[in-house]
């Protein structure tokens, strides 16, 4: 009787749709990194160990990215780790076929380097794969209105806990630090910038992720309660959000090895660089998801 119910509740077409949407995503958010010369070296000769720790943290972040915006909307874990499981699938079939198609990938190439180059992609490709329902979704085809809720906005509408509120600003961080991480870029700024400079960077960050979020009416941003100060939404959320871009900026340079054999002084200068995008990142990540 559960198992004929289970069935008969799942919209097949539905399904389906969310994984074209997933795939779309896949190739939208993940094709700037897989036209990124850097990202293919990075595959070749990244260390193992960091790779594999950069996939295993990318699982259960998707799985609480899938209880949010999964391909359908989720009612338990198990349905939450199959959307994740998808979306990983959908990042690592979408980044070796296009990997493929341009030529990056040839039949010459050990194992290694081609694991290593899919494997590394796939990270940014099922994030957008998983984000693709939220960002591509349609209309219903039978009903031809919103699939999810009367205004459009096919994520969970409940009310997000304030450690959901840090998880997202922390995944809005580390999507787009994966697109700029990689690049010499990083490194090329960090000995052009002056402590001035720095302080600077830190400043327009906060700024600008302050007034995206909270004083700009975007759709998702916050409303402070009457009589609240101020200044409460800045140290609650804008400052935290800033920290936790630090963080994630920190470990992507340390995973991509643009920490090694640079001083501590550039490497401060790089986590400021790269907190910049990331501090957006982590800004919209409330207003996308």
């Amino acid at each position: 009787m559960d198992i004929a119910t289970t069935r008969e509740d799942f919209n097949t077409r539905k399904f389906f749709a969310g994984i074209a949407r997933g795939i779309a995503g896949a190739l939208l958010f993940a094709l700037p990194m897989l036209m990124t010369m850097e990202m293919w070296q990075l595959g070749v000769y990244i260390d193992r160990t960091r790779l594999l720790l950069l996939l295993l943290a990318n699982i259960p972040l998707l799985i609480i990215l899938a209880d949010r915006v999964g391909f359908e909307e989720t009612s338990t874990w198990r349905q939450a780790v199959r959307d994740a499981s998808i979306a990983y699938a959908l990042g690592i079939i979408s980044c070796a076929l296009i990997l493929v198609a341009m030529g990056v990938i040839k039949h010459d190439q050990s194992a290694h380097e081609i694991i290593g180059m899919i494997a590394l992609q796939a990270v940014p490709a099922s994030i957008g794969a998983m984000l693709g329902r939220s960002q591509l979704g349609g209309q219903s085809v039978e009903e031809g209105v919103e699939e999810e809720g009367d205004d459009g906005d096919p994520v969970h509408e409940g009310e997000t806990s304030y450690a959901g509120e840090l998880f997202l600003m922390a995944v809005g961080a580390l999507f787009l630090n994966l697109n700029v991480a990689p690049t010499e870029e990083m490194i090329l700024l960090s000995y052009k910038m002056t402590p001035w400079h720095a302080l600077v960077i830190i400043a327009a960050s906060l700024a600008v992720m302050h007034g995206f979020v909270y004083a700009l009416s975007f759709r998702g941003s916050h409303d402070l309660a009457e009589g609240t100060p101020s200044w409460h939404a800045f140290v609650r959320f804008t400052l935290p959000g800033y920290l936790i871009a630090g963080l994630i900026s920190a470990y992507c340079l340390w995973t991509f090895h643009r920490t090694d054999d640079i001083g501590s002084t550039q490497t401060l200068m790089t986590i400021v660089i790269l907190s910049f995008p990331g501090a957006i990142g982590a800004a919209a990540a409330r207003l996308i998801l």
